[in-house]
């Protein structure tokens, strides 16, 4: 598979890498062997980066991400996870519903600070059972998950001191490359005016359908020669299933206008000979500031199918008949958005 450099680093992922989150549990459970052979999958399909969180099961998808890396050769595989959540053991009948079915006995407390991006990096560690880290993403920060209030007063541990944090860690080689793993453009915007990050892994906001990423944020990456892994290409699921009844946009039902877009751009895929999942795929690889594009799934058999869309390589010329049917996220206002 390709390979696209991160950022101004040396360091290179394959185009196409895989998300942990379902890993976890994430809205229905996940029996280890499920996990471990979906991990397989993707591994014989030839990708080679692994992203993962503390989130995500609330430390089960990286001890899963960690003892299905631990058996492949060294240095062969790129692998990231997240900072800015602390797990804190709670009673087994105190586990919060966060959407995680049958996570570890855990809840988290969020920390953007220099200690608390130090000590989330220490546990990562312990519950991957690796010895490295490739790349740190500083999770959720921003307005849509905290709203305005909450959010300013993250932003400033970020800023005052969780990014030196960070820099130590790179400076020090015990990673290679950090940045911010969002749902969101504007705390990109405000990150990238204050300090220099190399990546930024961003869920659902440079898709076929949402283009909120193109008007400030993907200029401001190519000058600063900063690198995007695309997350939530399908857009929480729509632009894989189509316009179905029950179908989800951004973590939510699709509104009636919603719909009745995605089952344009299905119409059009179908002129062409195409599921519409396959152009939603390989959109942002049309993009040269794109490193990779993320997907996750909990199933083998999921993981095979969407790989089938990645190849043959779909022209540039496509795109262009999706161009009056994409819309732009409407402004977080001070509330959260998702919690």
């Amino acid at each position: 598979m390709k390979r696209r450099k991160i950022g101004r680093t040396d360091l290179e992922v394959t185009e196409i890498s895989f998300g942990a989150a379902a890993l976890g549990g994430l809205y229905r459970a996940c029996p280890r062997d499920q996990a471990m052979e979906t991990l397989q999958a993707a591994w014989d399909s030839g990708i080679r980066y692994f992203d993962v969180a503390p989130w995500y099961g609330f430390g089960l998808a990286e001890r899963r991400v960690g003892d299905f890396l631990r058996d492949q050769p060294e240095d062969s595989y790129v692998l990231s996870t997240k900072v800015g959540r602390l797990m804190r053991p709670v009673p087994t009948n105190k586990i919060p519903n966060y959407g995680y079915v049958d996570p570890l006995p855990f809840d988290a407390d969020y920390d953007y600070s220099y200690d608390g991006i130090m000590r989330s990096v220490e546990f990562s560690y312990a519950r991957l059972g690796l010895n490295r880290i490739d790349i740190l993403y500083v999770h959720d920060i921003g307005g849509y998950t905290h709203g305005k209030a909450l959010n300013d007063h993250y932003l400033g541990q970020l800023l005052g001191s969780g990014l030196k944090a960070l820099e130590e860690l790179k400076s020090s080689g015990a990673i290679k490359a950090y940045g911010l793993g969002v749902n969101e453009v504007p705390v990109c915007l405000d990150v990238m005016h204050a300090a220099d990050i190399d990546c930024i892994l961003l869920a659902g906001r440079y898709t076929l359908l949402d283009r909120s990423a193109v008007a400030e944020l993907l200029p401001l990456c190519e000058k600063k020669g900063m690198s995007l892994v695309v997350g939530g290409v399908f857009n929480s699921g729509i632009l894989a299933t189509g316009p179905i009844p029950g179908a989800n946009f951004d973590y939510l039902p699709a509104t009636p206008d919603i719909l009745a877009k995605v089952g344009e751009m299905e119409e059009i895929a179908r002129r062409h000979g195409l599921p519409l999942a396959a152009p939603a795929i390989q959109f942002p690889l049309h993009q040269p500031s794109v490193a990779s594009v993320l997907i996750g799934t909990a199933k083998a058999s999921s993981l095979t199918r969407n790989m089938q869309l990645v190849e043959p390589e779909l022209p540039a010329s496509l795109y262009a008949e999706f161009e009056g049917l994409t819309l732009v996220a409407p402004p977080l206002g001070d509330g959260a958005v998702r919690v």
